[in-house]
């Protein structure tokens, strides 16, 4: 299957600009591009999208994540390289994740205050 690059833009957000940048910095293959010379998205390209937004979203930086495509492309040689990269910004995600979680439960503590507090001014909630 095909997709032009409004088709990849809706499915993921990402602006067409920003895909031409991904492209001409190496962070996408080379996408192939139809009769008329627009773009022209495979099923390759947007499992390649797909991990660099993953590693975007997850706070990778757009230079660490260049160096990581150009490992790929540099092939086997560079495989337990772009592993440890991998692990390392696993364990930064986790680490960041568990911080996040904490963080929600003390917000969470504190709206169930509220709550109580709402509830004592306004009792005839507790009968809705």
């Amino acid at each position: 299957m095909f997709y032009t690059i409004n088709d990849v833009k809706k499915m993921y957000g990402i602006s067409a600009s920003t895909l031409r940048f991904y492209e001409k910095e190496g962070i996408l293959p080379k996408i192939n591009r139809d009769r008329s010379g627009r773009r022209v998205y495979e099923e390759k390209e947007l499992e390649w999208l797909q991990l660099v937004i993953a590693l975007k979203d997850t706070g990778m930086a757009l230079e660490t994540i260049k160096e990581y495509i150009a490992m790929v492309y540099e092939g086997d040689k560079t495989i337990e390289e772009r592993r440890k990269i991998l692990l390392e910004h696993k364990q930064s995600v986790e680490k960041k994740l568990t911080l996040t979680l904490e963080h929600l439960e003390k917000i969470n503590k504190k709206i169930t205050v509220y709550d109580v507090l709402v509830l004592k001014k306004n009792p005839k909630d507790l009968f809705i």
